[in-house]
């Protein structure tokens, strides 16, 4: 397969990340966005968290800077929407949709995928889609006891440092996660071997996005 770049050493991409909850940019994306930075990209990010009070606010924040520590510009945001109920928010979580997108213009977005289980990541996923129209959106994966993996259509190979790096960013950032079953390196390296083997990724690792609309020049 051809590997297409989004962008390449030396060149600007502005990326907005959207994610429900403290981790899920990280798990779905963080060997993305780091690759992208190792490989000379100015990276200019709006890294944006939905759910993040108490503890989790400060993992959220830790992580992201850590994530984005040698990107060119990031901007970090924390919501405090209720865990578990965004779909009985909607109208505020809009309303914060919109108040978002007069405050970014991004080149991409990485946001949850429409058909992931977790009733929290479909409504951002359906907001995001309401709310930004005319960019490219990559849906990424979020692996869970639901069993919801489908097929994507779009990835991108990560290098096992990078994988390691972000692994170890995981662990070291969400302490109130490492308790959880499916928090750990064997899931999370397991899931990007199987999408490297799908994709034939040159180190053999890659994530996975759904990509529902592309314009191709």
């Amino acid at each position: 397969m051809k590997l297409v770049e989004l962008a390449g050493s030396g060149e600007r991409l502005s990326v907005l990340c959207i994610g429900a909850h403290s981790d899920d940019i990280e798990i779905g994306a963080g060997a993305t966005i780091l690759g992208w930075i190792a490989r000379g990209v100015e990276l200019d990010v709006h890294w944006a968290v939905l759910s993040a009070y108490g503890p989790r606010a400060k993992e959220a924040r830790g992580s992201a800077e850590a994530f984005l520590a040698n990107a060119a510009n990031s901007t970090i945001e924390l919501a405090e929407f209720k865990d578990g109920f965004f779909p009985y928010q909607g109208a505020d979580i809009k309303t914060w949709f919109e108040g978002l997108k007069r405050r970014t213009l991004p080149d991409v977005i990485l946001c949850h995928s429409r058909g992931d289980a977790h009733q929290d990541h479909r409504e951002v996923a359906r907001l995001t889609w309401n709310t930004f129209r005319d960019h490219a959106i990559l849906e990424y994966e979020i692996p869970k006891w639901d069993g919801d993996l489908s097929r994507p259509n779009v990835f991108i190979p990560a290098s096992r440092t990078l994988m390691e790096r972000k692994i170890t960013l995981l662990y070291e950032h969400f302490g109130t996660q490492r308790s959880k079953d499916w928090f750990d390196a064997e899931t999370f390296m397991g899931l990007a071997r199987l999408r490297g083997v799908e994709c034939r990724a040159p180190d053999g690792f890659a994530e996975a996005f759904h990509v529902r609309k592309i314009v191709v020049q």
